[in-house]
């Protein structure tokens, strides 16, 4: 496959992860509290870093380039098939940290209407998403969390 074909392979995996914890509440009921965050935040973030480890391992070798300077990740990142690693490694982690949200919203009785915002910039924009779960989850104290138990 070509680094294009498996970019939009990944691309699509990542989006249907993605619509599956934003619809959670359109599953029937017995499913909606498993089956949504099991395959959108664990089974295609797996997918996704196996697809990750398999490109990586198969296209690092022999490239300039390293992790120590900025010019280091620029001439790595100069390469198709290890920028492809890099989107892939964004793709399978932000999904997993959305997957993570929801299923830390649900055991805090966060309404999904609320988690909604916080799973979209989290899936356009990863760590600000991640700020704004932190930023919300402060309103929803865990169950039997107390006043000197932190949240």
């Amino acid at each position: 496959m070509t680094p294009s074909a498996i970019f939009q392979l990944a691309s699509t995996l990542a989006l249907l992860g993605w619509l599956i914890l934003l619809s959670t509440p359109l599953w029937p009921a017995r499913l909606r509290n498993r089956w949504p965050r099991l395959i959108g935040g664990i089974l295609l973030p797996a997918t996704l870093a196996a697809i990750y480890t398999v490109t990586l391992l198969t296209h690092w070798a022999g490239h300039a380039g390293n992790f120590n300077t900025l010019q280091g990740v620029q001439l790595l990142f100069s390469q198709p098939w290890l920028v492809l690693a890099g989107w892939v490694h964004y793709l399978a982690f932000d999904l997993f940290i959305g997957g993570w949200e929801l299923a830390q919203s649900r055991t805090r009785g966060i309404p999904h209407l609320a988690i909604v915002p916080v799973l979209l910039l989290t899936f356009f924009f990863g760590p600000i998403g991640f700020l704004a779960w932190l930023a919300l989850r402060s309103f929803f104290p865990r169950p039997g969390a107390t006043a000197t138990q932190p949240a």
